[in-house]
């Protein structure tokens, strides 16, 4: 994920500034599918961050959409209209929901709701585990 100013925001793997460029370069009204390189490259803006997967030539770019578009529903849902400052600040609860949504490049779970009760589970346990740390160091 990038902004408009092409700094990177997320990164699940390395992206190389070639093709942030490439994609900050296309107009908006351009097709959100590129071939680069041996890959083919599905992109989507949202607001002023840019979505990015990069693809196998037997991948259905269509599909690849509607998965950029089903993570920002779960980001939204998340924090409530994310924007990229939600990114910046949280940058581990976006990478911890990409990841209880995509598992080594397939999609893990297409429930958004499976997805968000994992993650409200989680932060749960964040939260129990941080209350424990803060009670047993007043005890201390």
């Amino acid at each position: 994920m990038t902004c408009r100013q092409g700094k990177l925001r997320l990164q699940k793997w390395y992206i190389t500034r070639e093709l942030v460029q490439t994609v900050l370069a296309r107009k908006p009204k351009m097709c959100s599918f590129l071939e680069w390189r041996d890959l083919k490259i599905v992109y989507k803006r949202y607001a002023s961050l840019y979505f990015c997967c990069a693809i196998e030539d037997q991948d259905n770019e269509l599909i690849t959409l509607e998965i950029i578009h089903r993570y920002v529903e779960l980001l939204d849902k998340y924090f409530g209209s994310v924007c990229e400052l939600d990114i910046i600040f949280n940058f581990e609860k976006a990478y911890f929901i990409l990841d209880e949504f995509l598992l080594g490049g397939e999609v893990q779970e297409t429930s958004k709701k499976n997805v968000l009760k994992a993650i409200e589970q989680a932060d749960l346990l964040q939260e129990k585990t941080e209350t424990i740390s803060v009670l047993s160091n007043i005890k201390s």
